[in-house]
């Protein structure tokens, strides 16, 4: 069993930034690939970020890459998602889940925390 839970979410102008935390508890969280999702009032969530158990792979949607950076820290059980040069569009509550294989649809994933809003003004 994998608990989640995300923090950092916030109120933040257009060209700024946040890091959202994903706090794990479960001592085999480091065998356990991440995803971000997000999903905006009335639309699908939808795949923001994934990284793998060790790091060393990580995956972003098109409409994130180059502005979003996901990452981990096993030793504190802990995965980042730092977003820069946010927009409008980004608003949403950004969920992180866990699953021993990564994927890329909400599906394939078994467990998640309860969601943080970020809400990005013009």
């Amino acid at each position: 069993q994998v608990q989640l839970v995300e923090s950092g979410g916030g109120l933040v102008q257009a060209g700024g930034s946040l890091r959202l935390s994903c706090a794990a508890s479960g001592r085999t969280f480091s065998s356990y690939a991440v995803g971000w999702f997000r999903q905006a009032p009335g639309k699908e969530r939808e795949f923001v970020a994934a990284i793998s158990w060790s790091g060393g792979n990580t995956y972003y949607a098109d409409s994130v890459k180059g502005r979003f950076t996901i990452s981990r820290d096993n030793a504190k059980n802990t995965v980042y998602l730092q977003m820069n040069s946010l927009k409008p569009e980004d608003t949403a509550v950004y969920y992180c889940a866990a699953d021993t294989l990564l994927g890329y649809y909400p599906h394939e994933y078994d467990y998640w925390g309860q969601g943080t809003q970020v809400t990005v003004s013009s």
